[in-house]
């Protein structure tokens, strides 16, 4: 345990000194050296401190929130307002990492206008560094018209779940020549328009991989294999708080389920047996 902690601050050390903050510029050197990104979803203050803390690339603010803080079945619910909260709990805690927020569901569809309305809500109500939209040739207006504005995108193509509805299924996306080939259109299109990366999810690890040989900017996987220039996960996942959701992409790195669990019914018992306070976590005359 000495061992690694002292491993890990050394390393953290480096990358502080190597990278003070991360930019979507450092994020295309990475690429171009052939550094791997690390980008997590964080969606609250303390755990924001602690991924900014631990080195980590980039921020995602997903609009996974609706899953894993709401308790919803899909992203669809969340909305802007509640988007610009959790961006702007993120960035009150991170001094170095690149925080990237999700442009919710409805919030820039079918709407050049509207899109750039919604972009410019949350980089100037949270301070957020860029935004994250999904598609490919439907959504071009509305990510023309938001660079436009100077406020840089991050693409999303794949497995869209803002999309769920259309797709019926969670299953690989593009397995089919068809939907590969709009693909590989779809992310030369959004380069070709100015954003700084496309998140490619659940798709197959040749067809990622090519993706990414054929592009300048930095591709994102989840559930796109190992050829990718980084890879994201969803925060409460990875560490195991979420017990209900085991694709084959996901390696939980801890089991916080089991040890919070375990805490708590500690907690109750100490109190039931009137262990908790004890004489010295009580005050006195």
């Amino acid at each position: 345990m000495i061992k690694f902690a002292f491993q890990y601050n050394i390393y953290t050390m480096y990358l502080s000194k190597k990278y003070p903050k991360i930019t979507t510029h450092v994020l295309q050197e990475m690429k171009q050296r052939g550094e791997k990104i690390a980008m997590l979803t964080g969606y609250d203050y303390s755990m924001a401190r602690l991924l900014d803390e631990s080195g980590i690339d980039v921020i995602l603010v997903g609009d996974s929130a609706s899953n894993v803080m709401a308790g919803h079945e899909t992203t669809l619910p969340i909305t802007l307002d509640q988007m610009i909260y959790h961006a702007s709990s993120v960035m009150r805690a991170v001094k170095r990492s690149l925080v990237v927020v999700d442009m919710p569901f409805g919030t820039y569809q079918g709407n050049s206008k509207e899109a750039l309305n919604s972009a410019i809500r949350i980089m100037k109500e949270s301070g957020a560094n860029a935004i994250k939209m999904e598609g490919g040739e439907e959504i071009l207006e509305s990510v023309e018209r938001i660079l436009s504005a100077g406020i840089p995108v991050l693409g999303h193509l794949g497995l869209t779940p803002q999309s769920i509805n259309k797709f019926g299924t969670y299953v690989v996306r593009a397995t089919e020549k068809e939907e590969a080939e709009k693909l590989k259109r779809d992310a030369k299109l959004l380069e070709e328009k100015g954003c700084f990366g496309i998140v490619l999810e659940k798709i197959p690890s040749g067809l990622a991989e090519e993706v990414t040989n054929s592009l300048k900017i930095p591709t994102i996987g989840i559930g796109a294999g190992d050829k990718v220039d980084g890879q994201v996960l969803v925060l409460h996942d990875m560490l195991g708080i979420n017990q209900d959701f085991s694709p084959r992409f996901l390696r939980r790195y801890h089991n916080l389920h089991d040890e919070i669990i375990k805490a708590f019914s500690h907690y109750i018992e100490d109190v039931k047996n009137l262990d908790f306070p004890n004489e010295h976590e009580q005050y006195y005359k």
